[in-house]
Parts: C-alpha cells; sequence; structure tokens
C-alpha cells in the first residue's frame, strides 16, 4: 500500500518526567509530585503525590534491555529514552520520519488512575502537564498534537484548561471510563461535554481507571490491567451508546483508545437487543451515527470487525512509548501489510478517521 495522504498515529504517549512539572506556579509547587525507586521492585520507579503512590513509572531501559525485550515479545518496543520522554522533540520526529508517521496524537501515562482526592492539587497538575505538552506542539510544527488532562474534581476549572489547550495543540479531552463514583453519562460530565462540542474538540477515553475500589479489586488478579483498564472502557462505551449523552450532545466525537477492537461486534449487538428491549430504533450503523471511533491493533480480526461498524471508524496506533501489550512502534508498517483489507480502508484509518476524530 502506498499513499501521499499524512499518516496520523492516533496513540501515541508521552512519559512524564520530573521536568513536567515545571510548569506549576510558584504557589502550587507543594504539590510537585516526587519520583520513587523502589529497589525491591526491580528499581521499579512510582510516582508519590500527597504522599502517596500514585501512579507507576514505566522503566527506563537501554538499547540493548529494549532489544532484548522486542526480541521476547516478538514486538517492536524501541524508542530512544529523550524521543518518548519529549526531551528532544527534533528526535521524536525523526524517529516518527522512519516509522512512516506524519502526525501523533499523544496521551499520558499518570493519568491511567486517580492522582489525588484533592481538588487543587488536580488542577495544579493538569494546569501543569497542559502547558508542558503545549511547549511540546510548538516545537514540533504541528506534528504532536495531544489529548489535554482535566481536573474532573473541580469542573469549573476544567472549561478555562480546555480553552487553553484548545489554542496551545490540544484535539480532544481525556477522560477515564470510570471517573472516581461517576460513570461518562454521568449529567455531573455535562459541562465538558459542552465545552468539548463548543471548541469542536474530541473527547479521547483512553484505558484507564479512576475509580480506586475497583482497581484494588482485580489489583492481584490473573486478568489484572485486562480487568483493571480495558474491560472500563469497553463497558463505557456501550453505557455511552445507550445513554442520552448522544442525543444531547450530537456533534461530539468519541474515542475508544488502547482496548482494542475486537470487542465492536459484542457492543453492537448487545446495544442492538437493548435497543429492541425498550422499544427504541437501533441506528443501522451506530458507531458512525454517534461518532465513535476505535483505535483498532494488527492482531484484530478487521475484515470481521469492519462487519460491524463499517470503514469510517477505526483508528489505528503504536501506542509509542510504552512498553505493554498494545505496544507496537512499527505497527504503522505492520498494518500497511496486512491483507484481506482494502488499500482504501486502510487509507481511511491511516488518515481520514483519526483526521475527522481528532478534527486535524
Amino acid at each position: 500500500m502506498t499513499t501521499t495522504l499524512p499518516v496520523i498515529d492516533a496513540d501515541a504517549h508521552v512519559i512524564e518526567t520530573e521536568r513536567t512539572w515545571d510548569y506549576l506556579e510558584p504557589s502550587e509547587q507543594k504539590y510537585r509530585p516526587q519520583l520513587f525507586y523502589s529497589k525491591d521492585d526491580g528499581n521499579q520507579q512510582y510516582w508519590v503525590i500527597d504522599g502517596k503512590i500514585r501512579g507507576f513509572r514505566f522503566p527506563t531501559l537501554n538499547e540493548q534491555q529494549l532489544r532484548e525485550l522486542s526480541q521476547k515479545t516478538g514486538r517492536n518496543l524501541e524508542t530512544p529514552q529523550a524521543a518518548r520522554e519529549l526531551d528532544d522533540v527534533e528526535l521524536r520526529l525523526q524517529h516518527m520520519d522512519r516509522l512512516g508517521i506524519d502526525i501523533q496524537v499523544l496521551h499520558n501515562t499518570l493519568w491511567i488512575e486517580q492522582i489525588t482526592e484533592r481538588p487543587e492539587v488536580e488542577v495544579a497538575l493538569c494546569r501543569s502537564w497542559n502547558r508542558w505538552l503545549g511547549e511540546v506542539w510548538r516545537k514540533s510544527n504541528g506534528r504532536l498534537r495531544w489529548s489535554c488532562v482535566i481536573p474532573t474534581l473541580a469542573l469549573n476549572e476544567a472549561a478555562p484548561q480546555i480553552k487553553e489547550a484548545k489554542e496551545n495543540g490540544a484535539v480532544a479531552v481525556c477522560m477515564r471510563p470510570l471517573e472516581g463514583d461517576r460513570h461518562l453519562s454521568d449529567p455531573y460530565f455535562y459541562p465538558i461535554y459542552q465545552a468539548a462540542s463548543d471548541l469542536d474538540m474530541a473527547i479521547a477515553v483512553h484505558i484507564a481507571n479512576a475509580n480506586p475500589a475497583n482497581c484494588e479489586l482485580y489489583r492481584q488478579s490473573p486478568v489484572g490491567r485486562f480487568a483493571i483498564f480495558r474491560m472500563p472502557t469497553v463497558a463505557a462505551c456501550l453505557n455511552l451508546i445507550l445513554s442520552d449523552v448522544p442525543r444531547l450532545f450530537p456533534t461530539l466525537r468519541w474515542g475508544f483508545i488502547e482496548a482494542a477492537a475486537q470487542w465492536i461486534p459484542w457492543v453492537a449487538r448487545e446495544a442492538a437487543r437493548r435497543f429492541q428491549v425498550a422499544g427504541r430504533q437501533f441506528p443501522e450503523s451506530v458507531f458512525e451515527e454517534y461518532k465513535i471511533y476505535v483505535t483498532c491493533q494488527n492482531n484484530d480480526d478487521l475484515a470481521y470487525i469492519l462487519g460491524y461498524c463499517g470503514e469510517h471508524c477505526l483508528v489505528t496506533g503504536t501506542d509509542y512509548g510504552h512498553l505493554d501489550v498494545s505496544t507496537e512502534v512499527d505497527g504503522i508498517t505492520e498494518f500497511r501489510a496486512q491483507e484481506g483489507i482494502s488499500d482504501q480502508t486502510k487509507e481511511r484509518i491511516l488518515h481520514h478517521n483519526p483526521k475527522a476524530l481528532y478534527n486535524i
């Protein structure tokens, strides 16, 4: 497959560093997260906020270690440290060129779980992170776009941060499938959806879970991160389809990011049955009509999935910067080489769909 259209990586990441918090206001320095190193856990790094461990940081591996891990997993995980941490934006752009990627949409790493119970801390850390990414965008000649984080504990502060983020390169508002004790269809979040609609920004529902009790329930389970992060994302999509939100915010676009796409037929069939039981008319193409986009992976059965959502609703990403089951640094190249789907469909997934989702 060859195309001259810009290729958009819909799911890439930035790894937070201590420099992420240089954008805190002087009065907010007391909230600055600290890195903790655990010698008993393979030198794993954790962020400490308000005296509590709030999130891990992907280990800093050298080139040889990344090469060995790539060989072990059978997937390319090799990225330069300065590129994934965005200390060197030009290096990141050069690596994107080698990977055949024109634009990346960056998502956070830290906010995969709840970071604090205090609104004032959340406001400060969100603002600093967003300003950091705004600076990255300015250095990237527009090639690094991003999904802003918002203080859901202080909604009066959310809209101003969304507006400032939009002015500095953000294309989406990050929401987690569970935000504390609330689902995404809770009217509490309507002001966020209205702000995103007014600014023509997407809602990016990246795999995450901000309900501590739910996280702890599965923490030691064999299904672990799958149950904690991926399943709530799938449930959030079904919840959205069954809710009043698509009707109340008809222009709002939704991206369900990094949960693969094999679940689309399950959700489509489940939603259709529930519409039928409720005596409601089910949309002919619910994902397209409700402006729902889903990131697919190279191990998804795309020919089967496309029969349920059509070719206008899939995007794809590399998960650049991470070291987990979704990461395929050269995933775009592998996607181009896939058989069983047309070049036209590939072009939609690599360019037209992410362009529409993120309004790029």
